[in-house]
């Protein structure tokens, strides 16, 4: 499936649009227009039936090594402060789907393309995969949000070591540190991938989408607005017949015993 995209290869399966980033003559790198084109796809996708994205890197090398420098190193100050912007737009718009995204990590993943998986709501890699911010070593600093997001996934003091060593980590070593959920066999990641969403999918989309907008707000607001945003999420789930539907069926089942009688 193209329908125009031309950065980007688009499978869609029940429930799941899985996209390749398709750039594997240029370690599958972040530029402009597949940002454009990845911002496309989850616009038509929130249109759909899909309840999730899988990302993966073309080829066997590169999940994405970064952002693309030969477009970076064309800007003069400000205009590498309004690339920084986008691919931040970029990855905000990421999290800020109701779609499950998962970033199965199939290779190499650094810079920019580790930032891209921060912004996933999962990362799960291959045994051989390794990952890091390593902008230090070329003199400038992560600029799509993962001075950010890292130190609000790890901690400050373990973020500022991955930075400021520039290091690339293994799976085992990022399973360890909480960098990525799962570390699968390489000829197993999209089939175990696919297994870990079907264990989502058993509970309703509606929870899972006001779910993931409350967790987020953990990450973005003070704890009293984030409370809020919990308030409003949970409001929300009972424009849903599924938990009053769910409880009755408990009840009538046995399974949840009560003296109270049922609300009609």
């Amino acid at each position: 499936m193209s329908n125009g995209y031309s950065l980007i290869h688009v499978e869609v399966h029940p429930d799941v649009y899985q996209v390749i980033v398709n750039r594997p003559q240029d370690r599958n790198s972040i530029n402009t227009q597949l940002m454009k084109e990845i911002t496309r796809m989850l616009t038509e996708a929130e249109k759909s039936s899909a309840r999730a994205v899988i990302f993966a890197g073309a080829g066997d090398t590169f999940f994405s090594g970064g952002a693309d420098a030969l477009e970076m190193m064309r800007y003069d100050p400000e205009g590498a402060r309004l690339f920084s912007i986008r691919i931040q737009n970029l990855f905000n718009r990421m999290e800020e789907s109701p779609l499950i995204l998962i970033a199965a990590i199939n290779g190499l993943c650094y810079g920019g393309g580790f930032e891209f998986a921060l912004a996933c709501d999962f990362r799960i890699a291959c045994d051989n995969a390794r990952m890091g911010l390593p902008e230090v070593r070329v003199g400038i600093i992560p600029g799509g949000g993962g001075t950010q997001r890292l130190p609000r996934l790890i901690g400050k003091g373990k973020a500022m070591e991955v930075i400021l060593k520039g290091r690339l980590y293994n799976a085992k070593e990022a399973l360890e540190m909480g960098l990525i959920h799962h570390v699968v066999a390489k000829d197993k990641l999209i089939s175990e991938t696919t297994n870990f969403l079907k264990s989502l999918f058993k509970n309703p989309q509606h929870a899972l989408s006001h779910a993931k907008k409350a967790v987020q707000a953990s990450q973005n607001s003070d704890f009293a607005s984030g409370l809020c945003v919990e308030s409003k999420e949970f409001k929300k789930c009972f424009e849903n017949k599924f938990f009053v539907d769910e409880i009755i069926s408990q009840v009538e089942t046995g399974v949840m015993p009560t003296t109270q009688a049922l609300p009609e």
